[in-house]
């Protein structure tokens, strides 16, 4: 972030610095807590200014949204190499560190902020859980049309990491690194679930376990269970 020194810039260049210094501002406080004057102070720049690229706060940190939302729905995305749990970990990990490092951006950004009912936040959330879906087809080796029950448990995964994640935020209770295996695990538990009603599924997630070594997180869960059976 820049701080109050003045230099000319370009047009766009000062429009995606001032992008860069709102996405900033709004990773460590709530966008409603940060004002224009604020970002002007930190862009080097005069409030009016601001105004002269944006025409307010909200229009300002939709485009710093949309940088976000960029950079959150690349963390879904990880080479079709190796077992799909180590797979899942990874992009866990890639997940939470984003979540790690813009808190209430985050929250903002799954919550709507101060852009509640804007159909451009709006849309940017849903690009991203459909980036995310489309991510773990290919991690299954899948391509649409696909089942009706695995469409469903895709996209419950995707809204519950989205949750956790939430709910982390508020209180950080359980360690990151724990909650990031739990998911690739729920992941397991819910194909496991809709394996038993979907034949289709169920192959699949033969074809998964066939493919997971026994120190793998999806082994590791299995194992869990076993010794919870009477």
């Amino acid at each position: 972030m820049t701080t109050g020194v003045r230099r000319r810039m370009g047009v766009e260049e000062r429009r995606q610095q001032l992008i860069d210094v709102a996405l900033e501002l709004f990773s460590h406080r709530s966008p409603d807590e940060v004002s224009i004057d604020e970002i002007a102070a930190a862009a080097g720049i005069s409030r009016p200014l601001v105004y002269h690229y944006f025409p307010g706060k909200l229009s300002l940190y939709e485009a710093a949204l949309k940088l976000a939302s960029q950079d959150l729905a690349g963390r879904f995305s990880e080479p079709r190499e190796g077992p799909l749990g180590s797979r899942l970990l990874r992009v866990m990990r890639r997940f939470f560190d984003f979540v790690d490092e813009h808190g209430p951006g985050f929250s903002a950004l799954m919550r709507g902020g101060p852009a509640v009912g804007s159909s451009t936040t709006n849309a940017l959330v849903d690009g991203v859980r459909q980036v995310a879906f489309e991510q773990m087809l290919k991690h299954l080796g899948m391509e649409p049309p696909i089942s009706p029950r695995l469409e469903l448990l895709l996209r419950s995964w995707i809204s519950l990491a989205e949750s956790t994640a939430l709910l982390w935020l508020a209180g950080r209770g359980i360690p990151r690194a724990e909650l990031e295996v739990q998911l690739v695990h729920d992941f397991a538990a819910l194909a496991a679930v809709a394996a038993t009603t979907d034949p289709a599924l169920a192959d699949l997630l033969r074809r998964v376990l066939a493919e997971e070594p026994e120190d793998g997180p999806f082994m590791e869960l299995i194992g869990r269970l076993v010794v919870l059976a009477p």
